[in-house]
C-alpha cells in the first residue's frame, strides 16, 4: 500500500517572472509503507523541492501529493496532521536547537502536538536511544555537544513525534566518515524498529546503498528512474552521463567486465562484488 503517491506533481518557481523556473514537471510516483528510499540527484535535479511537497511546505503549481491515499492541499486541519505523519528534517538540522537543553528540544515536537509529560518522557527516552544519545546528555545545554552529537539530537526530535514517515535531506552531511557511518548505522537501528517509511536525500550514492531497498533518481525536474537498488545500478553509465558518480566498487566491476570477466552490471556493494569475484575464479578454476 503507498503512504506517499504523486500525481503530475509539477513545481514552478516565479511564475509569471522573468525568473520562471520548473523545479518539478509532471512526476509520478509511489512510496509503499514500511520501505526505505534513496532519493539523488545532481544539484538543481529537484530532488529537495520535490520532499518538501510531502509535508506541506511547498504547494503543488499543479498536480497532487497524496499522504495515506488523502489530498491535504487547502485543507488547514490536515495539513496540521500531515505535518506530524510525515517527520522532515532539513540540511544542517543542529542549527536549529534552540532549547536550553537537550530534552526540551527533542521533546519540543510532542508537546506541539499535545501529549502527556509522560507521553513526552517516554518519546524523548525512546528517541535518545535509537540515536545513541546517553540518557547524562540530555539535560545539558545542546550547545555542549560535538557536531556528530548535535546532528543526532536535532534528527532525535523528529523522530520524537513518531512520524508514519521520516524524509531527511543530506543527513551526513558535512560529517567525516566515522560520523557518516554513526549516522547511517542509527538511520537502520531506527527502521527495524519503528518499521516505518524513511526517505534519505543524499548526492553519495556510496551512503544511500547502505541502506535503501529502492532509488529514487531526479534529473533535471523529472523521474529518471524509480526503481531496486540493484537495478538502478545497473544503469551506471546512464547514471553517469546525467553527472552522478556511482560507487567506486561499481566503476571498479564495469572496468573488468569490459576486460572480458563478465561479474554483472549491478554490482554495487564490496560484499557483493567479492562473492561475483570469488564465484567467477572458482568457474575459472573448474574450468
Amino acid at each position: 500500500m503507498s503512504i506517499i503517491k504523486t500525481e503530475d506533481l509539477t513545481y514552478v518557481y516565479g511564475e509569471k517572472t522573468p525568473f520562471r523556473k520548473v523545479a518539478l514537471d509532471n512526476v509520478n510516483i509511489e512510496i509503499n509503507e514500511g520501505e526505505v528510499v534513496g532519493v539523488i540527484g545532481h544539484t538543481g535535479s529537484g530532488k529537495s523541492t520535490l520532499i518538501q511537497h510531502f509535508n506541506g511546505l511547498l504547494k503543488p503549481t499543479s498536480g497532487r501529493v497524496l499522504i495515506d491515499g488523502e489530498d491535504f492541499t487547502g485543507d488547514k486541519k490536515k495539513l496540521r496532521e500531515v505535518r506530524f505523519k510525515v517527520g522532515l528534517v532539513f540540511q544542517y538540522p543542529e542549527y536549529q536547537l534552540f532549547e536550553e537543553t537537550v530534552y526540551k528540544d527533542i521533546a519540543y515536537g510532542p508537546k506541539n502536538m499535545g501529549l502527556s509529560p509522560e507521553q513526552r518522557d517516554a518519546r524523548v527516552l525512546e528517541s535518545a536511544q535509537l540515536t545513541g544519545l546517553d540518557e547524562s546528555l540530555l539535560q545539558k545545554s545542546p550547545f555542549e555537544l560535538s557536531g556528530g552529537q548535535k546532528r543526532r539530537a536535532a534528527i532525535a526530535g523528529v523522530m520524537a513525534m513518531d512520524p508514519k514517515v521520516l524524509i531527511l535531506d543530506e543527513p551526513a552531511s558535512g560529517l567525516d566518515p566515522q560520523g557518516r557511518d554513526r549516522i547511517f548505522e542509527m538511520l537502520r537501528t531506527y527502521h527495524e524498529v519503528k518499521k516505518n517509511t524513511m526517505l534519505i536525500v543524499s548526492h553519495s550514492m556510496e551512503d544511500i546503498v547502505k541502506i535503501a531497498d529502492r532509488i529514487l533518481v531526479m534529473n533535471e525536474g523529472r523521474v529518471f528512474c524509480f526503481d531496486r537498488t540493484r537495478k538502478v545500478f545497473s544503469r551506471a553509465e546512464e547514471l553517469e552521463r546525467i553527472g552522478l558518480a556511482v560507487p567506486q566498487v561499481t566503476r571498479v566491476i564495469h572496468r573488468l567486465n569490459a576486460m572480458g570477466f563478465d561479474l554483472g552490471e549491478d554490482v554495487y556493494t564490496v560484499k557483493y562484488a567479492e562473492g561475483q569475484i570469488l564465484s567467477r575464479l572458482k568457474a575459472g578454476g573448474e574450468g
